[in-house]
């Protein structure tokens, strides 16, 4: 018997194991896609919502700037139809809503009189469509007010100076009127406060094109891989208390390939893993109206070197716990508080900058913190192999440790 057949037989084992197939594998991924709606739900998206407008001011200049206004990127979309026809669309449940603009409204607006737009609802409006619209309506109707009576106002005042002296009539109402103008219009492409809303600096450092799936995919790869190490320290824990230790030790079998047989299988399964993770993630999120991952061909052998460490590191820290543990509850015990509670500090869950400082300090003395960095330098702040040399580094240093520790505590009896 060599390591290669102590392999193969944990794997028969493992894989006959259906529930223990289910976690390592579909549940990985339905924290992704829970993961990646929940961040999905929060992250700035374009909708545009289309009104129907009745308008029974058609020939009013102020009219058709509202029109225009509504119209010019803030998430509505006006059409026009006949106010009969939106009576019963309303009536008959084929429209949620309308705007109606009332006749005489701009000759109303510019004589200072009250005028007012009427925005119906039926049945079939929700609550926040409606609520959407109704504050871009006054929004637009608002400025519209405004730049209307600044624009009258500063009429008044050039008026006022009509009695004075020519060399002292500086601006007359029609050059105020015009300047005025020419300031809203670029007011409405350039103006002087906008609001970006963006993902933190900290997690992006600045790029733009980041989408929350990257983050998720990552942090379940990298938990799910190192759960592995439970799966390691469990299998040789079974094996020692039923005596297959001492029984393989008493063949030609060295000591030293024993243990690697018992290593090579969550190495390969911890492997398997991510690439399934990665995988079907790349497939099925697009289907599901979700952005994928990040991933393009030139990152691959950044992603497989920082897979292959984080599977190392996992196997060795399986060997660690199952030196560590002296029964089989402590190997689910230590399993958990070392496990999901590294994940939770390591940012798997979180990006880390969340959790504050203290506990974004204490997740960088766990492995998931330096795997998940690798990861999102890579696919988050397009970053390449030279710049994840560091966290590789760190993540192969935990690897070495847990694995002298662990050899040097472990019992092969």
């Amino acid at each position: 018997m060599n390591a290669i057949n102590v392999a193969w037989k944990d794997i028969r084992i493992l894989f006959k194991d259906r529930g223990q197939v289910v976690m390592m594998f579909l549940l990985p991924i339905i924290f992704i896609v829970v993961l990646s709606m929940a961040f999905s739900a929060g992250q700035p998206t374009e909708q545009v919502i289309t009104v129907p407008l009745v308008n029974l001011d058609p020939g009013g200049a102020l009219a058709q700037r509202l029109v225009e206004d509504l119209n010019r990127d803030r998430g509505i979309q006006t059409q026009e139809v006949a106010q009969a026809q939106v009576e019963d669309d309303l009536k008959n449940e084929k429209i949620g809503l309308a705007l109606v603009i009332p006749a005489g409204f701009s000759a109303g607006v510019e004589s200072g009189a009250a005028a007012t737009l009427r925005l119906l609802s039926g049945p079939a409006a929700g609550d926040s469509q409606v609520e959407a619209v109704r504050l871009v309506v006054e929004g637009v109707a608002a400025d519209l007010a405004l730049q209307t009576q600044l624009i009258a106002g500063l009429g008044q005042m050039a008026a006022m100076m009509g009695d004075a002296p020519q060399e002292a009539q500086v601006f007359t109402a029609e050059r105020i009127k015009v300047q005025a103008e020419s300031q809203f219009e670029r007011a409405k492409t350039a103006p002087l406060v906008g609001v970006a809303a963006k993902w933190p600096d900290k997690l992006t450092q600045g790029r733009e094109d980041f989408n929350p799936s990257s983050f998720s995919v990552a942090g379940f790869a990298v938990m799910f891989a190192f759960l592995m190490a439970q799966t390691t320290a469990a299998s040789i824990f079974e094996e020692k208390k039923e005596g297959t230790f001492r029984r393989v030790l008493s063949s030609p079998m060295s000591r030293q390939a024993l243990l690697a047989g018992k290593m090579l299988p969550n190495f390969g399964i911890a492997l398997l893993q991510v690439a399934v993770i990665f995988g079907v993630s790349l497939l099925l999120l697009p289907l599901l109206g979700l952005e994928p991952p990040h991933i393009t061909w030139a990152m691959l052998p950044a992603l497989i070197l920082v897979s292959v460490v984080l599977a190392l590191c996992s196997t060795s820290l399986g060997i660690l716990i199952a030196a560590l543990a002296r029964t089989e509850s402590q190997v689910g015990g230590i399993s958990t508080v070392v496990l999901w509670v590294a994940a939770v500090v390591g940012g798997a869950f979180l990006p880390a900058f969340i959790l504050g400082n203290f506990l974004g300090t204490i997740g960088k003395v766990v492995p998931h913190y330096w795997a998940l960095q690798a990861y999102n330098d890579l696919m988050i702040r397009n970053q390449g192999l030279v710049d994840i040399l560091p966290e590789i580094g760190v993540l192969a240093v935990f690897t070495v440790v847990f694995f002298i520790v662990g050899r040097l505590r472990f019992r092969f009896n």
